[in-house]
């Protein structure tokens, strides 16, 4: 896979990674809870999440070559990046009104 896509799957990824704990009332997308997710489930989620994206753009960086050093700023931006990705799902979830 070349570095230009590997970029944009892990852009992608995080995408779709950040919107699942609020698009579904599945625990991680998979499993079935009896009552519904709580914000703090569902931020839990997010950052787990955000943990299982980072490791998946670090294998993608290893296998193109030597893995960059990154400092505290650098988490600092990809996680408030990640939260940014996350507000479509936070507002379908929260500020609309959903018929049931």
């Amino acid at each position: 896979m070349s570095q230009t896509a590997s970029t944009w799957f892990v852009i992608v990824l995080a995408l779709l990674a950040a919107n699942l704990p609020f698009l579904t009332r599945r625990l991680l997308g998979v499993v079935a809870l009896g009552s519904p997710k709580s914000l703090a489930v569902r931020l839990a989620e997010l950052v787990l999440l955000y943990f299982a994206v980072g490791g998946m753009a670090l294998l993608l960086e290893r296998r193109l070559g030597q893995i960059a050093p990154q400092g505290w700023e650098f988490y600092a931006v990809t996680a408030a990046l990640f939260l940014t990705l996350a507000f479509p799902g936070f507002v379908w979830r929260y500020l609309l009104r959903h018929r049931e």
